[in-house]
């Protein structure tokens, strides 16, 4: 086991790297001159020139990007080309949104997907059954956007319970305020998650329901709800773990989004807004920390699936 978390961790570092590259060279492939965007249209070829120094882009693209990610791997993302601030200290605030938003959105989702998964797999016989996988297609079908607009006209609008938009200014000085804020966002992106992992999960334990090991456990005299908790969840954990790690990227994407549909003030809204006014040092930082997460993700899915999976375990 310690030979291949050496060999992932090996792989995981290599991807970053390469991550990183490539989120530099393809943002410096962008047409347009940063300069020349900061100094406004008034601005001379001299001073131009003179703010192309001061921000370093007139160095050569092997030069920037070593200082770049030598200030990465010191905690320094750089600081933004348009007002100076510091990229690293504005993520941080920022995430302080969306890493609250992220995780509730997952806990949702597995909360409501693996017990309603099972029992719908239990009774997929029964009306009830079909009903609930049936629900769970339209769950797939809804646009996350309109459920979005449906929720915030029930419960803000009609009810008055919830707010629509917006975060606490204080960000978490006051933690009800802003749970509050995020309950929408979160149920919206954890409901059409759930849909999601609930046809994985049903899926995992059909799969599991009639095994001869399940059988066998019956057959020593184990009720259908033991065996299935002793022996069936077990080896239908890894087809929703290996899931759950391809649909986290899916997740940070509709974060995105539903940050821009409640104004939210989290790394989604950040990123769109510094793509729209070339910020490049901004959105390069931006984009490799939603590579690196994605990626680290991938690596603990990865390890989990080798450590609940018997069948890997044998091979280690």
């Amino acid at each position: 086991m310690l030979w291949y978390l050496i060999r992932r961790a090996g792989l995981l570092l290599l991807s970053l790297a390469v991550a990183s590259v490539l989120i530099f060279a393809m943002l410096r492939l962008l047409p347009g001159d940063v300069a020349a965007t900061v100094a406004g249209i008034q601005a001379t070829p001299e001073q131009i020139a003179a703010l192309r120094a001061d921000l370093g882009l007139n160095r050569s693209l092997p030069e920037q990007y070593l200082s770049w990610i030598g200030g990465v791997f010191h905690g320094d993302f750089g600081h933004s080309q348009l007002n100076g601030t510091s990229v690293g200290a504005e993520l941080g605030e920022k995430l302080a949104v969306t890493a609250p938003l992220i995780i509730g959105s997952l806990v949702l989702a597995l909360g409501l997907a693996v017990p309603l998964g099972t029992w719908a797999a239990v009774r997929h016989r029964t009306k009830t059954g079909e009903v609930a996988n049936a629900l769970s297609q339209l769950g797939t079908a809804v646009p996350g956007l309109w459920l979005a607009m449906l929720l915030i006209l029930v419960f803000a609008v009609e009810l008055q319970v919830l707010p629509a938009q917006g975060f606490p200014v204080d960000r978490w000085a006051q933690p009800g305020d802003a749970v509050r804020s995020l309950i929408l966002p979160c149920v919206t992106l954890g409901l059409s998650e759930g849909a999601v992992l609930f046809r994985f999960a049903r899926s995992a334990i059909l799969g599991v329901l009639y095994s001869e090991y399940l059988r066998t456990a019956r057959a020593k005299g184990m009720t259908r709800t033991q065996a299935l908790v002793r022996h069936g969840f077990r080896n239908a954990a890894p087809s929703v773990v290996s899931i759950l790690g391809l649909q986290f990227a899916v997740l940070i994407v509709g974060a995105v989004v539903i940050e821009r549909v409640f104004t939210l003030p989290g790394v989604g809204s950040m990123l769109l807004s510094d793509v729209a006014n070339r910020d490049l040092v901004k959105v390069q930082g931006e984009v490799l920390l939603i590579v690196s997460a994605v990626l680290v993700l991938g690596f603990v899915v990865d390890i989990v699936h080798r450590l609940i999976d018997p069948r890997l375990e044998a091979r280690l």
